[in-house]
């Protein structure tokens, strides 16, 4: 078993029974949304615990090899060719280890949101789709549905039962937009049930995803 991932930890308030585990983009760290917890809307829920983890350093094809935090290579900008399936699946476990260590500290499964950023979007399907267990969500922020033939047969029958939260800029060069579409077909056509949002921006945040997201989180840990 690898060696767990250094994390961020934030608790709004103590004792927390849900947990929101936030994977930061490519070439970010843990503190890239550690900000964006002050901004969202949390009335009424209970204590939670946010985890924000940093990707390891690997060496990036598209940035000319250069070492970054990063959950898998990428090769190209087309994201879908020549797919890192070996970094995809080593950070998956790396990321089902996080959700391990929340059950190990009191949390279910069901009360435990995997939540993402581009690459990290990636990593919330990668993970969140082949989990055993029904999560409380999964929050999908401007990325898209890594080895997308594969899902169809490694995705668990519990995962289905998983509220999922899709939002992508309709500017967005670094991610298309089409490709988060057709993310989003791909997971409907499987039989989840996808929150869509569009957002005129590029690959980013707004204001408007940001009460969005307030909203959604309100809904599957009320």
């Amino acid at each position: 078993m690898s060696d767990l991932l250094q994390t961020i930890d934030i608790e709004t308030a103590p004792n927390p029974s849900v947990a929101i585990i936030w994977l930061h983009g490519l070439g970010a760290d843990g503190n890239d949304f550690v900000p964006l917890v002050r901004e969202l809307d949390l009335a009424g829920l209970p204590a939670i615990r946010f985890v924000f983890p940093h990707a390891k350093t690997i060496p990036v094809t598209i940035n000319g090899g250069y070492v970054m935090r990063a959950w898998y290579d990428i090769t190209g900008a087309e994201l879908t060719r020549r797919e890192d399936e070996t970094g995809l699946r080593d950070s998956q476990r790396d990321v089902e280890a996080l959700i391990a260590r929340e059950k190990a500290r009191g949390i279910p499964a069901s009360k435990i949101v995997l939540a993402g950023f581009s690459q990290g979007c990636a990593m919330t399907l990668q993970t969140g789709l082949r989990h055993p267990e029904k999560l409380a969500g999964m929050l999908c922020l401007s990325g898209y549905l890594p080895l997308n033939e594969k899902v169809v047969h490694e995705r668990t029958e519990e995962s289905i039962d998983t509220p999922i939260f899709m939002a992508h800029g309709r500017q967005d060069h670094v991610v298309p937009f089409l490709r988060g579409e057709q993310s989003r077909d791909i997971l409907k056509e499987l039989g989840y049930t996808i929150d869509w949002h569009a957002y005129p921006m590029q690959h980013s945040l707004c204001f408007e995803e940001v009460q969005d997201i307030s909203a959604w989180l309100k809904k599957v840990l009320a």
